[in-house]
Parts: structure tokens; C-alpha cells; sequence
């Protein structure tokens, strides 16, 4: 029961997410690219956007800070301070940056605009997907999902 409850928030949340990713046009790479040009074709308009999201975030993180346990789970999974200043961290949100600068897509959008078939949106999904398999064969194992423990009230 529990189970299906997590899986019904976890598509309820998907769908709020790419639905929202649609309407602001975060899917259109050409719309992101134009916000990321400053010396061009600027658009500010992501920034609302993007300053939305923060605010939503903040009200959540205050509220999980408030909880004893998180609604779904019996404990939090917050990483440990150490885990916050890994090499590959920083290394990754690099590669991330320079990516979506070059191309405008980044993982959530580029999956939610698989919905329109844009050959563009295909191709960088595939090619996602293969960098994200190269990536983990330098980690064996480290992707592997733990087994979440029963909630005990």
C-alpha cells in the first residue's frame, strides 16, 4: 500500500513537473539559449521561472526541516557535509553547464519534450543516456538503489 502511494506521488509529481516545464517553455531550447545569450538575444523571462522554483524550494526545505521524519519514509537521506565537496560533483555540474549552454537542454526538459518528438529532443536524450551508461562504468555498483526501510510509527 505504501508502495503504490509513493508511486502515485512520484507520478503526480512528474506530471506537475513536465507540465510546468512545457507552459514555461523551458522544453524549447531556443528559448533557453536565448536567456543564457546576455550580449544578444537576452530573454529574462526564465528567470521568473527559475526564481519560482526557489521559492517553492525554500517553502519545502522549511518544512522538512520542521518534520521529525519525512511523510514517505522512515528517516531523511540527507548527504553527509563531506559527500557536498566531491570532486565529481563540481565535475558534473560543469559538464551539466556547459552542456545546456551549448545546446539548451538539460535532462528534465529534454525528457518532457520527448512529448512533441523533436528530432533534436531524441537525439540528445539517446546521447544522454550513453554518457550517463559511460559514467557508470567508471563506478561499479554506485548507482545501485538501496532497499528503502519499512516505516515504523
Amino acid at each position: 500500500m505504501e508502495a503504490d502511494v509513493r508511486n502515485l506521488i512520484a507520478g503526480v509529481s512528474g506530471i506537475v513537473f513536465g507540465v510546468g516545464l512545457g507552459v514555461s517553455q523551458m522544453v524549447n531550447p531556443d528559448k533557453v539559449l536565448d536567456f543564457l545569450d546576455l550580449l544578444g538575444t537576452w530573454d529574462p523571462s526564465l528567470m521568473f521561472v527559475m526564481g519560482a522554483a526557489v521559492v517553492v524550494y525554500l517553502i519545502a526545505w522549511r518544512i522538512a526541516l520542521a518534520r521529525q521524519v519525512p511523510l514517505l519514509d522512515s528517516r531523511f537521506h540527507w548527504p553527509a557535509p563531506a559527500d557536498l565537496w566531491d570532486g565529481r560533483l563540481f565535475g558534473g555540474a560543469a559538464v551539466f553547464g556547459v552542456g545546456w549552454g551549448l545546446v539548451g537542454f538539460c535532462p528534465g526538459p529534454a525528457i518532457s519534450s520527448l512529448a512533441f518528438l523533436l528530432p533534436q529532443s531524441v537525439v540528445f536524450v539517446l546521447a544522454m543516456m550513453a554518457g550517463s551508461y559511460t559514467a557508470g562504468l567508471s563506478r561499479p555498483g554506485h548507482l545501485a538503489l538501496e532497499e528503502p526501510e519499512p516505516v515504523i510509527r
